[in-house]
């Protein structure tokens, strides 16, 4: 189990981290979400050991590491940029850290065994030059694991790939971390990434995490704006709530139209609305807006509406024109005090 209490890193007049309180349980598969420059790398190099402390604890197992250094903490990292020996085989990259730390068994096997785990069995004589990028990838994914880590750690590893390769890969780290059962520490700035692989995920924001929970109840009720806006799309409007009379719940006020909403809430508000939550022709919470784009995206359209001048999106299955009646389920959105 991984354990950050109060962490914070100042680079002169900067705050990379704030406070940073994190635990990441044993075989789980983390994920730091966030935009460029929140901090998220930051963590993990932080709990790799490549960057110092300037407050806060990290704790493995209980056991304070905050002092040690990388080599004392058995992790294995895999970083954005492959950082793979250009001279060396792909045998030879993978057997590199074992000889810092060699196996029981010999190291043949193990690299044999690694190679393959991470599907590269039969190219262990290649150099890295002759391997696509999906490949080299992998190759630094096995040299990471290659010392038998407690924790893996990486830090956009699939960024540099295109997009099916990136969607196939995720899935197999997926598959190798539950084989191996490791606490997995994973760093990206895309969302549905972090949606599609993590147990649990944190989002991070001006290096302070902003929400923590399993994707779904993360992006099903999300505790900020931020939150709400980032990971995912969202259509949030400033409003102004009450109750609802004699009905159940509140209603939010935006503009001219009143909304019924779940859940007591007064004062001014957002409310939050997911795209794919809004209909053509609902029985609650009915509005007219204008059709100003529409993108297809194959499975469904991505339609672009302007409701009194506030940017209103909508995930619908078909292209619809002009002045469009849309509405949705109170239960469906989020409203943030």
């Amino acid at each position: 189990m991984i354990e950050l209490d109060g962490v914070e890193k100042v680079y002169g007049d900067a705050t990379a981290l704030r406070g940073v309180d994190l635990t990441v349980q044993d075989g789980e598969f983390f994920t730091l979400v966030g935009p460029s420059g929140c901090g998220k790398t930051t963590t993990l190099r932080a709990i790799a050991g490549l960057e110092s402390l300037d407050a806060g604890t990290i704790r493995f197992d209980g056991a304070d590491v905050t002092g040690r250094p990388p080599e004392d903490r058995n992790v294995g990292v895999v970083f954005q940029e492959y950082a793979l020996f250009p001279t060396m085989t792909v045998r030879e990259n993978v057997a590199y850290g074992l000889q810092f730390d060699p196996p029981e068994g010999s190291v043949e096997s193990r690299v044999d065994d690694l190679l393959e785990l991470v599907d590269l069995a039969g190219l262990g004589d290649r150099s890295p030059s002759e391997l696509s990028g999906g490949q080299r990838q992998r190759v630094a994914l096995a040299r990471a694991l290659a010392p038998e880590p407690d924790v893996l750690l990486l830090d956009e590893p699939l960024s540099a790939l295109d997009a099916r390769l990136r969607d196939r890969l995720r899935l197999e780290i997926k598959r190798i971390q539950r084989e191996l059962g490791l606490a997995t520490v994973y760093v990206t700035h895309d969302q549905a990434e972090a949606l599609a692989v993590s147990d649990r995920l944190a989002v991070v924001n001006d290096g302070r995490i902003e929400q923590v929970g399993d994707p779904e109840a993360v992006y099903e009720n999300p505790g900020t704006r931020f939150v709400a806006e980032f990971l995912g799309e969202n259509n949030c409007l400033d409003g102004r709530a009450g109750a609802g009379g004699e009905t159940e719940g509140s209603r939010v006020r935006v503009g001219d139209a009143t909304f019924a909403v779940s859940g007591e809430h007064d004062g001014d508000v957002t409310l939050c609305v997911r795209p794919e939550s809004l209909y053509v022709n609902a029985s609650q919470n009915r509005f007219v807006a204008r059709v100003t784009d529409v993108e297809f995206l194959g499975e469904a359209y991505r339609v672009h509406f302007d409701w009194n001048g506030r940017r209103v999106l909508a995930r619908l299955d078909h292209a619809p024109e002009g002045d469009v009646e849309l509405g949705f389920d109170p239960a469906a959105a989020t409203v943030l005090d």
